[in-house]
């Protein structure tokens, strides 16, 4: 809508929670996402001049950003995200309005819901709606990758923006992270629903641990002689894994296990084998806890709780690591049952949950109507 000739709209953009594949993605893996019906809301309205303005209900300075200026990087607060973003507009040679975004949020700060990627799609999807054009297919997920990793500083891979930008309600989204494909395999709501567990732990990905993960996986391919873990067959591992630092060889094994336990998850969703689903699931935890090294003691501890309760299938740790969220796969019929249920057991044993809730897959950022 306009309002005195300025343009006024809001952008809905979600967050996402892995539901098994983690740190595959920036090895070229399989990944299986979905956008969650939690996000940012971004009210968007146009400004006379060539500024950009961002406010948060998380509180802080509100961020300007000059658009007469070439971007770089080298901001220090929350704006980076948005900067690097409107700096990719400003190498595809886009003309950008100024305009002012108010956010909020109903996402925990910090659970590792990829917050940043939703800010990043949102503000993109605003450019976009601002400027009366579009990025082609599956450009707006690169172009807000590129953003935080120059902006950011994260190296991460493209699975939160793939998510966040080209979700489809009802739906996990199977990624092909080399190759970016992607198939969108239907989640049976009156089946099974998501839970999930916020521990409480605040993650950051900036503080060095991630770019580790990273780094050791790339020697280790390496030292396979492989261009990524993705090529690394079970038979190449079977025969040349021991060649491997003890290091190396915990990070690759994880990676390796976890690509095949995506498409084994992917299948068993499709063929409704959810105590098969929640298997994998516990598998996958434990090589994140044990040979990615990416868990806390509170998340193992929320996830062996779930694990054992009536109504869950599974659990494990989502995103990153380091603190953040778990996600549970439970039954529908019950789910309210078991969130009672859940607390119950978790304040009996003294484990601290900064909250929980169900979800459901979302669809992508979008304008809303």
């Amino acid at each position: 809508m306009t309002s005195l000739g300025r343009t006024e709209f809001a952008v809905w953009s979600p967050g996402r929670v892995n539901l098994i594949g983690e740190h595959t993605d920036y090895n070229d893996g399989f990944v299986l996402p979905i956008a969650i019906d939690r996000g940012l809301r971004i009210a968007v309205r146009s400004r006379l001049d060539r500024r950009v303005i961002l406010t948060s209900d998380r509180g802080g300075s509100p961020v300007a950003i000059d658009l007469d200026i070439t971007l770089a990087p080298g901001r220090g607060d929350w704006g980076r995200y948005a900067e690097g973003v409107l700096a990719g507009f400003q190498r595809l040679g886009w003309q950008i309005p100024g305009f002012e975004a108010a956010i909020t949020a109903d996402l925990p700060a910090g659970g590792g819901l990829s917050s940043s990627a939703a800010l990043e799609v949102g503000i993109a999807t605003a450019v976009e709606a601002l400027a009366g054009r579009s990025l082609p297919d599956g450009d707006k997920p690169l172009l807000c990758q590129r953003a935080e990793h120059e902006f950011a500083g994260v190296p991460c891979g493209i699975m939160d923006q793939c998510a966040v930008a080209l979700g489809r309600a009802g739906h996990a989204m199977l990624l092909d992270c080399r190759t970016r494909r992607l198939r969108h395999v239907p989640l049976a709501a009156d089946t099974v629903r998501l839970l999930v567990i916020d521990s409480g732990v605040k993650h950051a990905l900036v503080d060095g641990e991630y770019a580790a993960r990273r780094r050791q996986c790339e020697s280790a391919a390496a030292l396979l002689g492989r261009p990524t873990l993705r090529d690394v067959t079970e038979e190449d591992w079977l025969r040349d894994r021991d060649r491997l630092p003890a290091l190396e060889r915990r990070r690759a094994g994880h990676v390796i296990a976890e690509n095949a336990r995506v498409l084994a998850f992917a299948a068993a969703v499709e063929r409704g084998e959810w105590p098969e689903a929640g298997r994998l699931m516990g598998e996958s935890h434990a090589s994140l806890r044990d040979d990615y090294e990416v868990s806390c003691r509170e998340l193992d501890a929320i996830c062996a709780i779930a694990a054992e309760a009536d109504g869950v299938f599974g659990c494990r740790m989502t995103g990153g690591g380091f603190g953040g969220c778990a996600i549970a796969l439970v039954e529908a019929s019950s789910a309210d049952a078991v969130v009672d249920r859940l607390k119950e057991r978790m304040s009996a044993a003294g484990v601290h949950s900064a909250g929980m809730f169900l979800t459901r897959p979302a669809a992508g950022a979008h304008v809303q109507g």
